[in-house]
């Protein structure tokens, strides 16, 4: 995966959680492992044998996929193929984000299919989203002692465990307590790219939509 940009303030706020989250989903030691189902690939940069190509069907075997690098990474899993994905600061991402309506429908574009179109996945989602990061904050301003020292606390390691993020970007150390506006943000462009699925504009890229709802 390319060093995404982090120098506007949305990118600052909004890219590096894009990672922590990616890496949540696609832990590159799983990716990896033979025996594990889990296939992740970032799509900017791809090194792939010709013959792993050939054994999956070529590229006409993920044609229809909306998250088109981690179905080629699942494809190649499948036939049997090793492969395997890691960050570096060598190669960089052109791609700049200058407002947060941009970082928004980057993420809206897939974020419905990577939980497979379901609804009760959805609520799922969000509420764990809510309860894990944002919820905390909130009850850390609870009168109550053990309530608010208890959320402190886990406010506390969501930061501890987003700050390698942070540094991996090489930024302020006080970004990290912002991830729960992060997630607040994520979770609201998840539920954006639902309505843009069931209103039948789902997986938008290069003004088409890619993600047909399913009859």
């Amino acid at each position: 995966m390319v060093l995404l940009q982090a120098k506007t303030i949305p990118e600052r706020l909004l890219i590096p959680p894009f990672l922590y989250f990616f890496l949540k989903l696609y832990p590159p030691k799983w990716i990896a492992e033979a025996n594990s189902k889990t296939a992740g690939a970032a799509g900017g940069c791809i090194l792939l044998r010709k013959e792993a190509l050939a054994r999956i069907g070529g590229i006409s075997a993920i044609r229809a996929e909306v998250i088109d690098d981690c179905a080629l990474a699942r494809a190649v899993k499948r036939s049997g193929g090793n492969i395997w994905m890691g960050l570096t600061r060598k190669s960089m991402s052109l791609r700049a984000y200058k407002h947060f309506g941009e970082i928004r429908d980057l993420i809206a574009r897939t974020a419905f299919t990577q939980l497979g179109y379901s609804a009760l996945v959805l609520l799922g989602t969000v509420a764990g989203m809510l309860l894990t990061y944002v919820v905390p904050v909130l009850l850390s301003f609870h009168s109550q002692p053990l309530i608010w020292r208890s959320s402190l606390a886990a406010w506390a390691l969501m930061t501890l465990t987003y700050l390698p993020t942070v540094r991996f970007y090489r930024l302020s150390p006080l970004l990290a307590l912002l991830l729960p506006f992060a997630a607040l943000f994520y979770s609201y462009t998840t539920c954006i790219s639902a309505a843009r699925y069931w209103l039948g504009r789902g997986g938008q890229w290069k003004g088409r939509s890619q993600a047909h709802v399913r009859p």
